[in-house]
This record gives structure tokens, C-alpha cells and sequence, in this order.
């Protein structure tokens, strides 16, 4: 083997041979571990995940939330008996009372006093309202076991056979539009999910083309002396795998530690008017550990959709090299 010294005469070197490491070809990749670019599309990767972390969560604690308050109200009936003139509304309040308690599958039975169905009539009438001169209906309220299916239509003709003024609700309407309106909030979440999803993609394949612009010639030197359009291409896949694993992980923990101090935050505001109407519609605004499950799983299908999108926009940009 023979080199050219300063003065450009060859010299022979015999058997002497360059001493490089072992790891040298591995100390230039074909793209850059840590460049602007890759910096930016880990911050984007970390907030899309985030935002989809978040509405991901939102869409399973309102789903669980929805399910408790279907099932609570499922298993409760609620009986009206109105004044009827000519009628004892004392009477017809206990009769259906023991008519309730003598129906199978009923697990309890709690009529409401006279005081107490005024009280239910204060947020709209006030305080301090004689309710001596208004015909105010009496409430019972009964449990039904849970799995267990009442024919609705003997019930209300066994009621009203001992009360004439007494009707039945099983809250069946309210459950239908309480479904309804969990329906249209997950296929919103499912809707906001997608848009991310879409955006994430979009921004990757800029990034992609914009590693390939500035590692161009690197890779059209690679493509012509033989390498494949896959060699290259996997290059890329674990380039862009790497930075969506590491903004999946960034945005995913980001929203989990969101949930997990919500509870805590939930606690503060306990008993406050605010804090009553989100336990309301929220219920302990916790996510369950599915929830955190869910939440890890697609940090790291973002991850995989990063590393996929890049791939494919490669093999796009390749064949314009061809």
C-alpha cells in the first residue's frame, strides 16, 4: 500500500494500514442524531401526543362517567302521586308505597315527606314559600335489583289501581339522549383524534423532506454506487422512529401526570359550587388504569406513525432521484 507525503512523491507503506476505530463508520450517520430539524419535530410529535392524550382521556372519563349515571338511573323508578280532590294524598302516598315494596325485584322503597318534596322545589320557587296552598305531588323513589326487568306496563296499572293520580317514570327517555350525547362526544374526541393524527403525518413528511434536501447529496451518492432504496430507507425509519418514540413519550407523560394530579386538584375544589359541577359531570375526574394504558398504547402508535410516515415519504422522494 503507498500514500503521497507532503511533496506528492508516493510512498510505499508495505504492510502498515491505517488504524481507525471500530465504531468510525458509525460516527457520521446518513442523517443527523441531533439537528434543528429533528429538535422540532420531537417538540411537534410531544404536543400533537399531548393533545390527543388529552382528548383521549376526556372521551374515556366522560364514556365512564355517562355509563355510572346510565346504570344509577336505570335502576331507579320514580313514582308521582299528584292531589287528586276527593282523594287522600297521605293514603295514596303509603298505598303505593307498600304496592312498591310488594313488586319482586324491588330492593327498596323511599317515599319522600311532605317537607322534603318542598325541598326539591326550592331551586326554582326559593325558600321561605308557604307550601300549604300548593298542590305539591309526593316522590317515591324505588330501587330496582340491578339486572333484574320490570314489566312497566303491569306496574303502572298495579300503581294506579291504588292511586289514579300516580304515574310512572323509569327515566327511559332521559337515558336514551344521556346515550345520545355520549355517542356524539366520543365521535368528536374520535373526530379531534384523527385531525392530530393527520397533522402529525403532514408535519413528518416535512421533516423527512427537509432531512433528505440537506442529506441529498449523501443519499444520491449512496443510491448510485448500489445501495437500495430500503438500506436508505430504514436509516430514516429508525431516525424518525427514535424522535416520535421520544415526542410520544414527552407528550404521553405530560398528559398522564395531567390526569394524575387532577384527582388531587378535584380534592381542593371539593365543596365549592365548582368543584360540585365537575364531580357532577366528571365524577372524580380520574382516569382508571385502562385509561393509562390507552394513553401509553398510542403515545407509541404516534411513535410508529411517525417512523411510517417518514418511510414512506422517502421512498416517494427516491424515485425522484431516479
Amino acid at each position: 500500500m503507498s500514500r503521497t507525503d507532503e511533496r506528492g512523491v508516493l510512498v510505499d507503506l508495505g504492510q502498515e494500514r491505517p488504524q481507525l476505530p471500530a465504531n468510525a463508520r458509525n460516527m457520521s450517520p446518513i442523517v443527523p442524531r441531533a439537528s434543528i430539524q429533528g429538535r422540532a419535530l420531537v417538540a411537534v410529535v410531544a404536543i400533537m401526543t399531548f393533545l390527543a392524550s388529552m382528548t383521549t382521556g376526556t372521551v374515556l372519563l366522560v364514556s365512564a362517567s355517562a355509563a355510572e349515571w346510565q346504570s344509577d338511573v336505570a335502576s331507579e323508578i320514580t313514582i308521582q302521586v299528584r292531589p287528586q280532590a276527593g282523594r287522600d294524598l297521605e293514603r295514596d302516598t303509603a298505598a303505593v308505597t307498600e304496592a312498591m315494596r310488594a313488586q319482586a325485584g324491588v330492593v327498596e322503597v323511599k317515599p319522600f315527606t311532605r317537607e322534603e318534596s318542598g325541598k326539591l322545589l326550592e331551586p326554582w320557587l326559593g325558600t321561605g314559600l308557604s307550601m300549604d296552598d300548593l298542590p305539591v305531588p309526593r316522590m317515591i323513589i324505588a330501587r330496582v335489583q340491578p339486572g333484574t326487568l320490570l314489566d312497566l306496563g303491569v306496574l303502572r296499572a298495579r300503581v294506579t289501581q291504588v292511586a289514579p293520580s300516580a304515574s310512572v317514570d323509569d327515566h327511559r327517555a332521559w337515558i336514551e339522549r344521556m346515550r345520545s350525547m355520549t355517542n356524539a362526544t366520543v365521535l368528536a374526541g374520535l373526530g379531534i383524534l384523527a385531525l392530530v393524527i393527520i397533522a402529525t403525518i403532514i408535519s413528518v413528511s416535512f421533516a423527512t423532506r427537509g432531512a433528505m434536501a440537506a442529506n441529498r447529496p449523501i443519499v444520491e451518492v449512496l443510491h448510485f454506487v448500489g445501495a437500495g432504496d430500503r438500506y436508505i430507507a430504514n436509516h430514516f425509519l429508525r431516525h424518525f422512529l427514535r424522535l416520535g418514540l421520544e415526542g410520544g413519550v414527552i407528550g404521553g407523560g405530560a398528559a398522564m401526570l395531567v390526569f394524575g394530579f387532577s384527582e388531587s386538584i378535584a380534592g381542593w375544589f371539593s365543596g365549592t359550587p365548582v368543584g360540585d359541577q365537575f364531580a357532577a359531570l366528571l365524577g372524580t375526574f380520574s382516569l382508571r388504569p385502562s385509561g393509562y394504558i390507552v394513553l401509553a398504547a398510542q403515545a407509541v402508535l404516534i411513535g410508529a406513525i411517525t417512523a411510517v410516515a417518514s418511510r414512506q415519504t422517502l421512498f416517494a422522494t427516491l424515485n425522484d432521484v431516479d
